[in-house]
């Protein structure tokens, strides 16, 4: 319940996201106490981080302020294509 309340969610919400977290192998559970990540879910937890760093650095070098770049990154990270991705990291590199 703390997870769903933390969340803004409901405990159904949350329940039903476990365990498809847990059936794609990316967390284990144990009864009454925390949620675990599997090395597979570490390396997705990872490769999110970096991708949402990304694009958040990009748009900080396009002049966009730091919150708003924050706020608009968690949109962008999640639709933009790993080519575009690349292309970011490459103008960054420059």
């Amino acid at each position: 319940m703390d997870l769903a309340r933390r969340l803004g969610v409901t405990h159904v919400t949350v329940n039903r996201t476990v365990r498809r977290l847990q059936r794609d192998g990316l967390v284990t559970t144990e009864p009454y106490r925390a949620i675990f990540l599997t090395p597979a879910g570490q390396r997705l937890a990872r490769e999110c981080r970096e991708r949402h760093a990304l694009v958040v650095r990009f748009l900080e070098a396009l002049g966009v302020p730091s919150a708003v770049a924050e706020s608009d990154a968690e949109g962008i990270e999640h639709h933009v294509s790993r080519e575009t991705l690349r292309a970011f990291e490459a103008h960054l590199e420059r």
